[in-house]
């Protein structure tokens, strides 16, 4: 009891504040792993040093020498492992910090809710347009929402174009006879940045018969990248939106909105 109230007589703000600031990085970093493979490393990596502990209370000393060896290089190895996941949470921090200052003056100049509803509407609408016309039509559209495209390099290996999402653009896009139709389009920050993009396949088994390569491909992506994705069937005309490793489907162009809002505003 003595030593409890000798620990907590120091215990102080920046002490608090020292556990919330670790209690938010530990967070952040999970936020980045989740959904992905990552996850199942750190997961093998902390099994293996639980395993180590054990091994090492025991007095095993030619495994306990093993292991040592093996955790005198962890950090290194961690670092390289989780090489992409470092770069990418630097990159969420520069941005978040820009996204911030962005807001405060969004938040600054637009006051009326009317005014900032139709802002974020004018991002949305062509879209949902493209997708409207698509389902009619029953063309397959593959469509992937990425919010830090500089950090992905799936986009690369498809036609780059950069240009404003538009719906006539998105239509003439994924039309049957247009050069790129096949593969995915991916939309960063208002812009069509690429399009005949290959993405990852998934390798779930669960998935419906009717979930094609489309499905698959937004399902693979969404596993490994802080995307979200979209598909219209061609099959069906039915709409599917992937995120973190799962997959909605059929949803309808108020879901999609609703997710798009959520997710791409």
């Amino acid at each position: 009891m003595k030593s409890f109230d000798l620990v907590f007589s120091n215990f102080g703000i920046f002490d608090l504040v020292d556990i919330l600031l670790v209690a938010i990085l530990i967070y952040l970093f999970y936020s980045l792993l989740r959904g992905t493979i990552a996850i199942n490393i750190l997961i093998g990596y902390l099994l293996i040093y639980i395993f180590y502990l054990i091994v090492k209370a025991l007095d095993m000393r030619l495994l306990s020498t093993l292991f040592n060896g093996f955790f005198q290089v962890g950090v290194i190895a961690l670092i390289i492992v989780f090489q992409p996941e470092i770069r990418k949470f630097l990159l969420m921090v520069g941005k978040n910090f820009k996204l911030y200052r962005n807001e405060y003056w969004y938040r600054f100049f637009v006051r009326n809710k009317t005014v900032r509803k139709e802002m974020e509407h004018a991002q949305i609408k062509p879209i949902l347009d493209a997708c409207k016309v698509m389902q009619e039509s029953q063309t397959g559209a593959l469509i992937i929402f990425a919010k830090n495209p500089e950090e992905e390099h799936f986009y690369k290996n498809g036609e780059e174009i950069q240009a404003v999402v538009s719906k006539r653009l998105l239509e003439s896009i994924f039309n049957k006879y247009s050069p790129l139709h096949d593969g995915a389009v991916i939309i960063s920050e208002g812009k069509i940045m690429s399009a005949a993009c290959i993405l990852p396949l998934t390798d779930n088994q669960d998935l419906p018969p009717y979930m094609g390569l489309r499905h698959r491909a937004a399902l693979g992506i969404s596993e490994v990248a802080d995307v979200a994705a979209l598909v219209v069937s061609e099959e069906t005309g039915h709409l599917a939106y992937a995120r973190q490793g799962k997959i909605k489907a059929p949803i309808t162009l108020s879901d999609l909105e609703r997710y798009l809002r959520k997710d791409l505003i």
